[in-house]
């Protein structure tokens, strides 16, 4: 039994964790930085990495690789969607199919040309729903574009495709809308398993009413049916996917002005031609148009938007109807792209995609708090700003750089995020503690030239069962595993990969749920210690009875697991731990059953 927290708690000297413990394991970053002065190149660019490590590197297929062009506009690899053993690869011009069974050695499954912008991709079982929003978009996947400003053969909506042959995809059938999609939010209802819901963020211009009938650019207050200032939900019946529709434009926007918003640095500022037209702007109609993002997160009936100037709380309880509970704003922030909670909900975090994605926004002359991710506590139904986080390392002028896509890694106790910075690479960041955000690992390249910007980088870096997968837009699809440091224990991490998902689209956030396991109870442990939160003999006297409830069988170990838990649920209270004490009091206690 180990020594009751109480005696050992008097007259200790305690470290408190959290700011005190992400501060001192800050420091531990190596130095000097290896991302700094990395060599140029497309496929033989320098590379660092630090606590991760490169597994794979596969470049694009032959549809998707213009060898002649670094960095070609038509062949951007964007965003990434996972089911079983499958990748789907979104690309300005299609999407790629990936075969992750040995995910060392990625095979392409299914390379399918179909041009209509980023082709931001989710999948939900046999159905793959890519978004379209570029004018020339053409709903049959033909390569010649739309000429006439008003055609029926336009794709800008939300492509659905069956992909039960995974060889053979089959178009079922493009959802129009008015602003097309820009991205999708694919949303699943418990209480409705027959649907699946997809929210539409549009944010191009509204196409004619002589096109898509009921579209309408003039405002609101002119003409309540008006296409700005709402989203889209479609409605898709599982077994007859042919008959989605939009169910619901909620106007999510209502009653918010113009936001504050931060312009460019100093040394980005280019003055206007004399005579040259007006840059498009909704100055004056009343507040922000439209999301970039949404984020859902159905286990908590929330949903986050990164919308326009505003990062966006819902309920979507009634997921047909989201409703906006709060808006956050922030003058730091210029263009509100994602957003992830923590896996409680109590917490979220939003990115900002400043210069969008297409300049370097990681110089060592740009702010910190520009281009980066804004932390958020939620406070009741209000978001209380904390902090910002941005990638520590500056790249160069030569290379787009900014915060995008990523996922939280799920280790119990803590957040731990993977996300994606351009051609910033990627890397790995703790925000248990929302005002202390700090690195614990990285990988990056050097620029793809190094005498002129050329578009590349990770556009998106997610967690799946066990690895952590990224877009890259010009060198194809990377795959990395985390090694063990004295920020993440092998404990750690082999509890985060007791998580699996059958399926797992970044945009609807599953929340992570992990088995009665004794390397779950040790991530605790591992977690106390590393903080110095609690006395080395207490903790010490806890791993002894986990050690001897491991080695006992049948009853014997359930009378030490209870008898362990019982001890801990007296601590708790006692304990600046408290929080990690009553996990672990709640593992060992399904052990013992």
């Amino acid at each position: 039994m180990p020594t009751p927290f109480r005696s050992l708690l008097s007259g200790a000297l305690l470290l408190l964790a959290g700011s005190t413990a992400a501060s001192q394991l800050a420091h531990a970053q190596p130095s000097p930085d290896p991302r700094i002065g990395l060599k140029a190149g497309w496929f033989d660019a320098g590379e660092a990495s630090w606590n991760i490590k490169l597994v794979a590197n596969t470049k694009p297929s032959e549809a998707f690789l213009n060898p002649s062009t670094p960095g070609d506009a038509r062949l951007k690899n964007s965003d990434l969607a996972f089911s079983g053993n499958l990748v789907f690869q979104g690309n300005y011009s299609g999407w790629q199919v990936w075969d992750i069974g040995n995910p060392r050695k990625p095979k392409l499954r299914a390379a399918f040309v179909c041009p209509g912008s980023q082709s931001d991709v989710t999948v939900y079982g046999n159905l793959l729903f890519v978004s379209a929003e570029a004018v020339s978009g053409r709903i049959d996947c033909g390569l010649g574009g739309v000429e006439d400003e008003v055609s029926k053969d336009r794709a800008r909506g939300i492509r659905i495709i069956d992909i039960s042959d995974i060889e053979h995809p089959r178009s079922i059938t493009t959802v129009q809308t008015c602003r097309g999609s820009h991205t999708n939010t694919l949303v699943t209802d418990p209480k409705d398993p027959e649907n699946v819901y997809i929210y539409v963020s549009g944010s191009a211009g509204v196409r004619s009413n002589a096109e898509l009938a009921g579209c309408s650019a003039t405002n609101p207050d002119i003409d309540p049916n008006s296409s700005l200032f709402r989203i889209e939900v479609i409605k898709v019946p599982v077994k007859n996917p042919a008959a989605a529709a939009i169910v619901s434009s909620p106007r999510i926007f209502e009653g918010l002005s113009e936001a504050t918003r931060h312009g460019e640095a100093a040394a980005d500022r280019r003055e206007r031609p004399a005579g040259a037209a007006a840059r498009p702007s909704v100055v004056g109609r009343g507040g922000p148009t439209q999301c970039h993002d949404i984020t859902a997160y159905p286990a908590v009936g929330l949903a986050g938007g990164a919308c326009s100037g505003y990062g966006i709380l819902l309920d979507i309880r009634d997921i047909k109807n989201p409703k906006r509970i709060y808006a956050a704003s922030d003058t730091n922030m210029s263009a509100w792209h994602s957003a992830t909670f923590s896996n409680d909900g109590s917490k979220v975090l939003f990115s900002d995609e400043w210069g969008g994605g297409s300049s370097p926004r990681c110089r060592a002359t740009d702010k910190v708090e520009w281009g980066a991710d804004a932390i958020f506590v939620r406070n009741g139904d209000k978001l209380d700003f904390k902090s910002y986080f941005k990638l520590p390392a500056a790249q160069t002028s030569n290379e787009n750089c900014v915060s995008h896509n990523g996922s939280l890694i799920p280790i119990p106790g803590r957040e731990v995020m993977v996300q994606s910075w351009y051609q910033g690479g990627i890397n790995v960041f703790d925000w248990t503690d929302p005002t202390h955000a700090f690195e614990v690992a990285f990988f990056d390249r050097g620029p793809m030239d190094s005498t002129a910007l050329v578009s590349g980088g990770h556009w998106s870096a997610y967690w799946y069962n066990g690895l952590i997968y990224g877009s890259e837009i010009s060198r194809g699809l990377d795959v990395w595993e985390l090694t063990p440091s004295e920020f993440l224990s092998k404990n750690e991490l082999d509890a985060a990969k007791l998580v699996k998902y059958a399926y797992f689209n970044a945009q609807e956030q599953p929340q992570a749920v992990w088995p009665a396991a004794f390397v779950v109870a040790r991530a605790y442990t591992d977690q106390m210690a590393r903080n110095s939160a609690v006395p080395k003999a207490w903790l010490d006297g806890v791993l002894a009875q986990l050690a001897t409830a491991e080695k006992a069988k049948g009853g014997a170990r359930s009378t030490a697991l209870n008898a362990l838990a019982a001890q801990l649920d007296k601590d708790a209270s006692g304990s600046p731990e408290s929080v990690r004490v009553q996990a672990l009091s709640g593992v060992v206690k399904s052990l013992a059953k």
